[in-house]
């Protein structure tokens, strides 16, 4: 049976949060002693009076005095109302749930509690940092809401080797050579259902995307260039309707940086080098187009990042000849075909970042997150476009050297079929 291990949080939120709760005595009640009272009244500065009453109520809510749960009445809970419960915890409590009873863990499996899993809001994106040690490949996830981080057995892949190409819609890609053929594969790391994909027309390592479409319950995968450059290769797309690669158009410039690509919108964005641009392929009607946006000034180097709808980010590093000044982010503007500042970095998170200006960083994002890692720290940096907060997120899985990370959304209804 597949268990899903957890191995700690990620830095003081744990700490923080204790902090915050009011006391309450063993019996349930508020203790009113004047050295507790004060502690409550000296709230850490910022703290708004809703916090501390939200504790409260949660507290209350969570820890009754006095009610005992009996297991008759548990027991006798109609079907369609524990799919209705079961389906709103967290995806990574399912699992110790699943050996409760033979019955639960039937009903995790079963039609009708996917079908309630899918109408209920999503736990929220995840952080998953994959790595190969050639024998055993290990995948950790950090929970976003839940602030933890969780370990994932991979063994029931085969034994590939294969890296990370993305993740979408609760499902992740991997490509990789089975001895002298580049495969690729999707699976679901919850279901741990997985389906090796069909061979393509032309057997080189390509750049690969991953696209999800859950309305219509299918995936596709984009294979763009050669990863060693060799542009003359027509683009082949897999769709999971059909089950087989088709042609697409040849890409037209021998200047594009394919391993700087973004998909949103039914279309998909890529970088030209020399000048810095953007072009864009509208998979849909099946066409290249330019995008006339001029790029920043000083821009270092850049990263598209695909937000929700039709949200396209750049993110990139601002210097002169090659010194690093700051680390920026902006927003495509679609009506005046502009890009517009929306963001700078801190200059004391740059710096952990990037101690140096010559020094490799990477940067993926999805759904209005961007993330920053670099080789030579144990941590990473996420922005949220919307709120826009920083957090740094530390903990094991950033202190593999060669792990690949990519945004997750772990779903049980995330179908491979």
């Amino acid at each position: 049976m597949s268990k899903i291990l957890k191995i700690g949080n990620s830095s003081e939120d744990g700490d923080n949060n204790r902090r915050l709760m009011p006391h309450f005595s063993s019996n349930g009640s508020r203790n009113t002693s004047p050295s507790r009272h004060k502690v409550v009244k000296t709230k850490p500065r910022g703290l708004v009076d809703e916090t501390i009453v939200t504790f409260t109520k949660t507290i209350t809510i969570l820890h009754p005095p006095d009610i005992q749960m009996e297991d008759n009445i548990w027991a006798m809970l109609p079907e369609d109302l524990l799919n209705e419960i079961l389906a709103r915890i967290p995806p990574f409590m399912i699992f110790r749930l699943r050996s409760v009873c033979k019955r639960w863990n039937s009903i995790l499996q079963d039609s009708s509690f996917l079908k309630s899993y899918s109408q209920v809001p999503s736990h929220g994106p995840c952080l998953l940092s994959f790595w190969n040690n050639g024998q055993n490949p290990q995948c950790s996830v950090f929970s976003l809401p839940l602030k933890q981080w969780y370990m994932i057995p991979f063994t029931f892949l085969p034994q590939w080797a294969f890296w990370l190409v993305g993740s979408s819609g609760g499902l992740v890609c991997f490509s990789g050579l089975v001895g002298l053929t580049f495969r690729a594969l999707v699976c679901n790391p919850l279901t741990q259902s997985w389906r090796i994909l069909p061979t393509m027309h032309f057997n080189q390592q390509r750049k690969l995307i991953l696209v999800v479409d859950r309305i219509n319950m299918s995936f596709k995968v984009i294979a763009t260039s050669d990863i060693y450059g060799d542009k003359s290769l027509p683009m082949e797309v897999y769709d999971s309707k059909i089950n087989r690669w088709t042609l697409h158009q040849t890409m037209p410039a021998a200047n594009l940086c394919s391993s700087k690509m973004a998909f949103c919108d039914s279309r998909l964005y890529m970088e030209t080098l020399s000048p810095m641009g953007l072009i864009v392929y509208k998979l849909n009607s099946g066409y290249w187009e330019h995008v006339p946006a001029k790029y920043p000034r000083s821009l270092l180097d850049g990263y598209l990042i695909a937000g929700t709808r039709k949200r396209l980010f750049l993110v990139g590093r601002i210097g002169l000849y090659c010194n690093f000044h700051s680390m920026r982010i902006w927003e495509l503007d679609h009506k005046k075909v502009a890009w517009v500042e929306i963001s700078r970095m801190p200059l004391r998170y740059s710096r952990t970042i990037l101690r140096y200006s010559v020094e490799r960083f990477e940067c993926f994002g999805q759904n209005g997150l961007i993330c920053f890692t670099s080789w030579n720290q144990g941590k990473g940096l996420i922005y949220d476009v919307d709120r826009k907060v920083w957090s740094w997120i530390k903990g094991c899985a950033f202190q593999a050297f060669n792990s690949q990370d990519c945004f997750y959304e772990p779903r049980f209804d995330a179908s491979i079929i």
